[in-house]
């Protein structure tokens, strides 16, 4: 075993003690600073993606789903002029999130917000995440869809591993209603990241209208 895989298994104490980037991270958490996470996949999100959407004149009104401690300044970082809310299913998750949370599934939020709420719904690391089960998918993404108002945007995040299994992303018609957007910086509507759990950013948009939409 490599010394990364023995300081897996040490006790977070011993590891903070013995490592210096997660010490380093931990005096951050505990003074409030942002407190992000270095891996690939996580540094575009947030050099790239985030501050991309978050500078668009018509995103105004903004659903993150899913946080943790290494969200926590996201509501300032990249949606402080924005209407903001969060959700999480987890109650203890709760301090991590915008002002504006809500303690749900992403299944139920439909019975939270009107439909075409929302103009950017961005759900990364929920995908297989819990979420995997294709009912469960297929409601989830439903919500999604009612919830974006046509020509919104919604950003799905996820590992494309088979250690994290979920229902076949094509297999899920909800999702199918979405429309596939190119994101620019990056000239692909999907980007698969070179990690070992090969995380993937798809980028998608409601469809102006209902004649737009693919047929399922």
């Amino acid at each position: 075993m490599d010394r990364r895989g023995v300081a897996s298994r040490m006790p977070l104490p011993l590891r903070v003690l013995t490592d210096f980037q997660m010490a380093k991270r931990a005096v951050r958490f505990a003074l409030g600073l942002p407190t992000p996470l270095a891996t690939p996949d996580r540094v575009l999100f947030e050099e790239l993606i985030l501050p991309h959407y978050s500078s668009l004149p018509d995103v105004h009104r903004v659903l993150f789903v899913g946080v943790a401690w290494y969200t926590r300044h996201y509501p300032q970082a990249y949606f402080s002029n924005v209407d903001l809310w969060t959700v999480d299913s987890d109650p203890r998750a709760r301090r991590f999130g915008a002002r504006q949370h809500v303690m749900a599934s992403l299944q139920e939020l439909a019975r939270y917000f009107k439909p075409g709420r929302f103009d950017l719904i961005v759900c990364n690391g929920v995908y297989g995440h819990g979420l995997n089960d294709k009912a469960g998918c297929e409601r989830a993404f439903e919500s999604c869809y009612t919830l974006l108002r046509p020509g919104g945007y919604f950003i799905l995040g996820w590992n494309d591993s088979p250690d994290y299994p979920a229902a076949p992303l094509d297999s899920i018609v909800s999702l199918q209603r979405f429309v596939p957007s190119t994101f620019p910086p990056l000239d692909t509507w999907r980007y698969r990241t070179n990690t070992p759990y090969a995380h993937t950013y798809d980028f998608y948009c409601r469809p102006q209208s209902a004649d737009s939409a693919p047929s399922s």
